[in-house]
């Protein structure tokens, strides 16, 4: 094992070097590292908002940068990243989480296609709540500051996943399971969405989103050119 603190650009190539001298080839590069942090937008602070970003979202650029030569040179290999549900559909009290992983998804799926042509493979994984210690205070921070306003949105988000820690409906060694499925797949999915509760969170926010496509999509249209719209 090499230990490595994502958060410091400075440790991540002489880890990867170190790596490379134990194993020559990369096949799978999964970018997990990460915590959680809630609380309501206006409760983060910059240095609680800073942090989280550069282990949430630079930890896997720089990981991905520094790995990338290698990949390139093998024409071969498959990045994944795990993001959370929360990327794709925040809840109250989970702004800043959840905009760190919309970052990490942003750029995955730009990497994609940018790395498709040469047969290098990406795909971004969207967990639910998995039964692990994601919601202990190990790996779930919660903002310094409390205002009284958010405590029936954001408070309440904060109570409701502290009580559910150990209740979680994900189990991890499934989770584990899909992983080395999605890996050997011949054509693995972009997106992977990992529990129940992820995948009825994400079709909510799909049909609402279309929904809102479809009943704004008159003034969506008002603002082209009229050479544009003929």
């Amino acid at each position: 094992m090499i230990p490595l603190d994502v958060s410091d650009p400075e440790q991540i190539s002489p880890a990867v070097r170190r790596a490379m001298q134990l194993c020559p080839r990369l096949d799978v590069v999964v970018n997990n590292a990460g915590y959680g942090l809630l609380g309501a937008v206006e409760e983060v602070s910059t240095t609680e908002a800073y942090e989280l970003f550069a282990a949430n979202f630079f930890g896997a650029y720089h990981l991905t940068q520094a790995v990338l030569p290698l990949l390139r040179e093998q024409r071969s290999g498959h990045l994944l990243y795990i993001s959370s549900i929360a990327g794709l559909a925040p809840q109250p009290g989970s702004g800043l989480y959840a905009a760190s992983k919309a970052a990490l998804e942003g750029m995955s799926e730009s990497l994609a296609a940018e790395l498709a042509p040469l047969g290098i493979r990406v795909s971004i994984v969207e967990p639910g709540a998995l039964r692990t210690d994601f919601h202990s205070a190990r790996s779930l921070q919660i903002a310094s500051r409390s205002i009284d306003d958010y405590a029936q949105t954001s408070g309440r988000t904060v109570q409701r996943l502290s009580e559910l820690d150990g209740q979680q409906p994900g189990d991890p060694e499934l989770a584990a399971q899909a992983l080395l499925e999605l890996v050997d797949a011949p054509q693995p999915p972009l997106r992977l969405l990992l529990g129940s509760d992820a995948l009825q969170r994400a079709r909510i926010k799909l049909a609402q989103m279309a929904g809102n496509i479809d009943r704004w999509e008159s003034l969506t249209r008002s603002t082209d050119y009229a050479e544009a719209i003929a």
